[in-house]
């Protein structure tokens, strides 16, 4: 084949294993031989509507088969795919068809209203319709049913682009990620070699394919070993017990707060998990107590590091190692490298605090259209990823928080993440952010934002007193105020801004 890229992969894969299940969305299996026949007639499809090389094609949607069929039609074409984050506002989504200069949007119907109400927007040419009819937009089904089947063998190479993802744009402006198909295949080689993947993996993919962990570290892996992926509208803690039953799940990612809810589900003691093989879990740390949860069903968490820069893994901590390190990112996965440094990119001796930086294969080569942002992000080929972190002696990485989080109080540095590492200890603290405040003594406190367990009569005190004699007297925030939940972003991520606003 002439296409190297993500595109090739339904082709490839059909040619293997064409009778195998590789996706199933509300109880419809789709082979691989069948996710290939429609991935070959969506291409045709968008050619048909003036797609060309390097066009940009977006969608707008939950988690469904169109989402994947999109994202591998836009590959064998040589188009690149926007996915856009579906929680986002009218005009955060018409930023960003509008920066990435979208022409083709496919969109499904929960988000018709949205897009009926976005007006025109130059750049996108055609409206595609997943179901029903739109004014003004052709219905997928009826493109698909239409278009031609004949091989597609478009040459695309590994160094082309391939998608457009953006930030989570937790500290300003998203800016989109320019993922090629080499970056994107690396990081799914990197999943298969320190996962351990099989090729009778089924995975439930209840996290969103538009954030770059549930597709890029779970989905794509997934699929380029054969496996099958069980795709979820919206994640469910109930239904997630009824799918890794029902499914034999043996793979499940996500953020430390879907596990939480998970755990606290009734039918967390006696449910059937017996399926499950690899547990990871990302976005946030997660607290040792949900470790603990976990580990008392007999299930490990895997966790790592990373962000979409990097499309996104770059630190992995396997199961051999997840009690000896606990707390910690991990080592470099097998084709990344990983470094802690100095302002003067100097490695830092271990145990001191430096800035993670990351090079590899799998490194986005630039932010769209940000020239001088992509120059800046960039040190002699290493990713500035703006997050502290130290390196023990066995060269484990331990992150330890943004650098732009960091409080500093009297002249000492505060890293946050450690602080609320230590409240979340407390089994009666669900969820838990530190802020800093202005005080005239020392220019700036800590702040505990917390989120106690309902019901369990937590205090202000009582979370503070905790943390005498684990912390130093510096780092123990000098107040406490409890809330209800705290703001998240897609990628479980909590919206450090709006807790400043809100609270600061």
């Amino acid at each position: 084949m002439r296409n190297q890229g993500l595109g090739s992969w339904p082709a490839r894969r059909a040619r293997k294993t064409p009778r195998r299940t590789a996706l199933v969305h509300d109880d419809r299996r789709l082979t691989y031989a069948g996710l290939h026949e429609r991935v070959t007639r969506l291409a045709h499809a968008l050619r048909g509507l003036g797609v060309r090389r390097g066009d940009r094609v977006a969608y707008l949607g939950p988690n469904h088969p169109s989402f994947l069929e999109t994202l591998f039609a836009a590959g064998a074409l040589g188009a690149v795919f926007v996915p856009l984050n579906v929680r986002l506002a009218g005009p955060e989504i018409s930023f960003q068809l509008a920066d990435s200069g979208t022409s083709v949007l496919v969109y499904a119907p929960s988000h018709a209203g949205l897009v009926d109400g976005l007006g025109e927007t130059p750049s996108v040419r055609e409206r595609i319709a997943l179901a029903g009819e739109r004014p003004g937009a052709h219905g997928y089904e009826d493109l698909l049913a239409r278009a031609a089947a004949d091989p597609i063998d478009e040459p695309v190479s590994p160094d082309e682009n391939c998608m457009i993802m953006y930030t989570s744009g937790t500290t300003g402006r998203p800016k989109g990620a320019v993922l090629t198909h080499g970056n994107i295949t690396w990081n799914a080689v990197n999943v298969l070699v320190d996962h351990d993947l099989i090729a009778d993996e089924v995975a439930l993919v209840s996290a969103p394919l538009f954030h770059t962990a549930g597709l890029n570290m779970l989905t794509l892996p997934v699929l380029l070993k054969g496996g099958c992926c069980v795709l979820v509208t919206a994640f469910d803690p109930d239904a997630t017990f009824d799918l890794i039953e029902r499914h034999r799940i043996t793979f499940m990612f996500g953020v430390p707060t879907m596990f939480q809810q998970v755990a606290r589900s009734p039918r967390w003691a006696d449910a059937d998990l017996s399926s499950v093989r690899l547990l990871t879990c990302g976005g946030s740390p997660v607290p040792p107590s949900l470790i603990e949860t976990y580990a008392a069903r007999g299930l490990t968490f895997l966790q790592g590091y990373g962000m979409t820069e990097a499309s996104p893994g770059a630190l992995f901590l396997d199961a051999e190692h997840a009690t000896a390190k606990a707390g910690s990112a991990g080592v470099p996965h097998f084709f990344s490298d990983v470094r802690v440094v100095g302002p003067d990119m100097a490695d830092v001796a271990p145990g001191q605090t430096g800035e993670v930086v990351v090079s590899g294969p799998h490194v986005m080569s630039g932010y769209w259209g940000l020239p001088e942002e992509t120059a800046r992000a960039f040190t002699d080929g290493w990713f500035h990823t703006g997050d502290a972190a130290r390196i023990d002696e066995d060269g484990y990485a331990y992150i330890v928080d943004r650098i732009k989080d960091m409080i500093i109080s009297g002249g000492e540095n505060i890293y946050p993440a450690e602080v609320e590492k230590a409240i979340l200890a407390d089994p009666d603290v669900l969820d838990c952010a530190v802020i800093g405040v202005p005080d005239p003594t020392w220019g700036e406190v800590g702040r505990a934002v917390v989120v106690p367990r309902p019901g369990s009569g937590l205090t202000a005190e009582r979370v503070l007193d905790a943390l005498t004699g684990r912390l130093a007297k510096y780092k123990i925030p000098k107040s406490v105020v409890f809330a209800d939940e705290l703001p998240r972003n897609a990628a479980g991520k909590i919206l450090k801004s709006v807790v400043r606003g809100t609270y600061g």
